[in-house]
């Protein structure tokens, strides 16, 4: 963790074009952007996020590529590997397996110095107390926290991506060669956000492509697949 400098100026840079009415935010893999309010995750948000790791690996990969520092403390079966085939830089990114007893603290102490917080709460509750508390410092210091596999009021964006498919795998062998996640964003305002993420190999890595993306909310999404 020592040996990780602080936050860096460049993974601000690269937001979308035409964002200069957007909250300033990280990037993120551009096949997700067109589904976040603010092309991209808001710095000094929160983000309570469920689901398939392979998009958080994708989330740090954007961040420490664009020049930021990130963190991911208390999920230790984490896949350092699959973020690196997605363009993560190592040497921008601290991993605290075991946080010990209180990771949340953990994760706040690192809000002060990097840019994204990723942090595992293996499906604990935080009191709403102290979630306001780590949101203002968040806030206050301009960084981003990603809270996965558990409970967090008052978070101001919600992901969850969910395994919808995949091709490679036949008869439980082979290499995968993509991964399908359907993935919906909900804000505290506006409608949520639904969109088909997958997961192939281009030119000695791998990226995120987007394809399918609906605004709609997901009651009317749910009404036209009844009909159907």
């Amino acid at each position: 963790m020592a040996a990780v400098p602080g936050r860096g100026e460049s993974a601000a840079e690269r937001i979308p074009l035409g964002a200069e009415l957007r909250r300033a935010a990280l990037p993120v893999p551009a096949a997700l952007a067109p589904l976040l309010p603010d092309g991209g995750l808001v710095k000094g948000s929160v983000v309570a996020y469920t689901g398939a790791s392979s998009l958080l690996a994708g989330l740090l990969a954007a961040v420490t590529e664009g020049g930021g520092h990130a963190a991911v403390v208390g999920m230790p079966r984490f896949g350092l590997l699959a973020a690196v085939e997605m363009g993560a830089v190592l040497r921008r990114l601290a991993v605290v397996a075991d946080p010990g007893p209180d990771p949340v603290e953990v994760a706040a102490v690192l809000l002060d110095g990097l840019d994204l917080v990723v942090l595992g709460l293996d499906g604990a509750a935080v009191p709403p107390a102290r979630t306001r508390v780590i949101a203002a410092r968040a806030r206050n210091k301009g960084a981003t926290l990603v809270v996965a596999d558990g409970r967090w009021p008052g978070a101001s964006l919600q992901l969850d991506a969910r395994i919808a498919g995949y091709a490679g795998l036949g008869r439980g062998r082979g290499r995968l060669r993509s991964l399908d996640l359907a993935v919906e964003v909900r804000g505290k305002a506006g409608p949520p956000r639904r969109g088909r993420l997958e997961l192939c190999p281009n030119a000695g890595r791998v990226e995120w492509v987007l394809r399918e993306k609906s605004a709609r909310t997901a009651e009317t999404i749910d009404a036209r697949e009844a009909v159907s």
